[in-house]
């Protein structure tokens, strides 16, 4: 189950990307549209889709099309034998003409693998269940009762689900995300005056909204405005509006309270009272534009790129992973006046905050943070450090030193002074995992030759940072080309909040189920965001 539903694996995106076809499939038809236009039109997500046909397999059917006409026949429950007599939709689904019985049978059992039928059922069965929750009435429709007690997922993750014992009812999850939302969404306050038209939360919701579906403000809002009603969600202009009434001290101070509310649920389990392994890491959101009076904007080493900057900090390890703290990048460049990047103070800014939520043992940085005020920095925090060393003379003759006596480990003492403080660390020279060459480590602990191989494998618990970025970026950031620094950074912290509550919901459905807490996800992130947005946002 853990290999099956990996945040990361195809499969968590192909079903997010399912929910996002579905999506616009209901949004089509809430404007009116024959579900046949509405089919043809739909954007399918084919990445991680594998055509079970080779390219000199005789067929002559389409992959796309022929996901877009057994996508139209879970919609209706047609069978095979009625599917074959509607040739009208062999050419707006890219089709030469509708085939068979028998090539539909063969194309379902052999063409689609197990993965192609999950993604067509799932984006199906959620239009469904949208067209008679929400309307308008679509006459080919099929009863929403052939669809809610079908089960989606693979035979394979059956036996999995059903040896295991995990499973989840829909009043569970949604009950449970409801909880998470809460949390999350009550730390923010734009100030806003009282008799505003719009409560925060409905803003909240469209963001959410926006960061599902990829899309930008004005058609986000509208698309939103479709699904939840005119009246109900803001117009574009009204919420960029809105969120720039969140100043960026504000703002990170809202989601400090954010992560505190969050924490506070699951404040009782034992793993949360333990210190935690800590990762600090910097992400990068593109910005194409002028760069004149953008101080926020700074550019990539080597190249013409250039990107918003931040910084994080996570939790790795085994424990749920969130994110605990977010902090904006300001670096000089040429188009600005900014002083000099202090990365310590961010490293300072960023321990000093989590430690509010939990206790922190070991930090781990990225090369980017190796400085010797970045190490007393740390050390003055009262936490320990592993942080990979930039490789110059000095550190090229210990390796040439140890090339020589036939050595793969060595431990160098060393110690730290400037103008905060002064402690004593050490250089840990051990294999490269990529098993070419020696890499570098500094450390304030205390580690012996026999254990520092060991020791700095720890290390390898940064991946998980790095497919947090992924997931924030790829399926909760709401896409924007605005210039104004403030909506940026309302995007992106709100990214962050959302993949914290789609990580919170998870846990906590899990947190019930007697046995090892596997801290895979169970609910992918698609599934969270389209439950935050939809399912839950009517009131009690």
């Amino acid at each position: 189950m853990s290999e099956i539903l990996d945040p990361l694996s195809d499969r968590a995106r192909r079903l997010t990307h399912a929910y996002k076809t579905g999506i616009e499939l209901s949004e089509t038809l809430r404007d009116r549209a024959c579900l046949r236009a509405a089919v043809s039109g739909v954007t399918l997500y084919t990445k991680h889709l594998q055509d079970g046909y080779p390219d000199w397999h005789p067929a002559s059917d389409s992959f796309q099309g022929m996901l877009r006409l057994f996508m139209y026949r879970e919609i209706t429950g047609d069978s095979y034998r009625t599917l074959e007599t509607h040739q009208e939709l062999a050419e707006p689904f890219g089709l030469d003409h509708v085939p068979d019985e028998s090539v539909l049978s063969r194309t379902w059992r052999n063409r689609f693998d197990d993965g192609v039928r999950e993604y067509v059922t799932v984006a199906a069965h959620f239009v469904v269940k949208e067209v008679h929750d929400y309307g308008p009435p679509v006459p080919v429709v099929r009863p929403k009762e052939e669809v809610t007690d079908s089960n989606p997922e693979s035979a394979d993750d059956d036996e999995q689900t059903h040896s295991t014992g995990t499973e989840f009812s829909d009043e569970q999850v949604h009950r449970t995300t409801r909880l998470a939302r809460d949390h999350g969404f009550d730390g923010f306050d734009s100030d806003r005056a009282q008799n505003a038209s719009y409560e925060d939360t409905q803003f909240f919701e469209l963001q959410t909204f926006m960061g599902m579906v990829g899309c930008g403000t004005a058609q986000g809002a509208a698309r939103f405005q479709y699904r939840r009603g005119e009246e109900y969600g803001p117009h574009g202009d009204t919420h960029l509006r809105a969120v720039k009434q969140f100043e960026p001290e504000a703002l990170i101070e809202g989601f400090d309270r954010a992560s505190d509310r969050l924490l506070s649920v699951i404040g009782e389990e034992a793993s949360f009272r333990r210190p935690v392994t800590a990762a600090i890491d910097v992400t990068t959101v593109p910005y194409y534009g002028e760069v004149e009076a953008m101080p926020m904007v700074s550019g990539t080493k080597g190249e013409e790129e250039r990107v918003f900057k931040f910084a994080t900090l996570s939790i790795v390890g085994e424990n749920i992973p969130l994110v605990l703290a977010v902090e904006p990048i300001r670096e000089s460049s040429a188009w600005d006046r900014n002083p000099p990047n202090q990365v310590h103070r961010v490293v300072r800014r960023l321990v000093q905050r989590a430690k509010e939520h939990v206790p922190v043992e070991t930090v781990l940085c990225d090369r980017e943070f190796d400085s010797k005020r970045v190490y007393q920095t740390l050390s003055n925090l009262g936490v320990n450090y592993l942080v990979p060393t930039r490789i110059n003379s000095t550190e090229r003759e210990v390796i040439e030193t140890m090339d020589a006596d036939g050595q793969n480990v060595a431990v160098e003492s060393a110690s730290v002074h400037v103008e905060s403080g002064s402690h004593s660390m050490q250089f840990l020279y051990v294999p490269s995992t990529s098993g070419e060459g020696t890499t570098v480590f500094a450390t304030n602990l205390r580690v012996g030759p026999d254990e520092a191989e060991s020791f700095c494998r720890r290390y390898s618990r940064r991946w998980q940072i790095e497919n947090e970025y992924k997931s924030i970026k790829g399926d909760f950031l709401a896409k924007t080309s605005s210039k104004d620094y403030r909506v940026r950074l309302f995007y992106f912290v709100f990214a962050v909040l959302l993949y914290n509550i789609w990580r919170l919901t998870d846990f906590l459905l899990k947190a019930g189920v007697d046995g090892e807490m596997d801290y895979a996800p169970v609910l992918t992130a698609g599934e969270c965001v389209e439950i935050v947005v939809s399912a839950l946002i009517p009131p009690d």
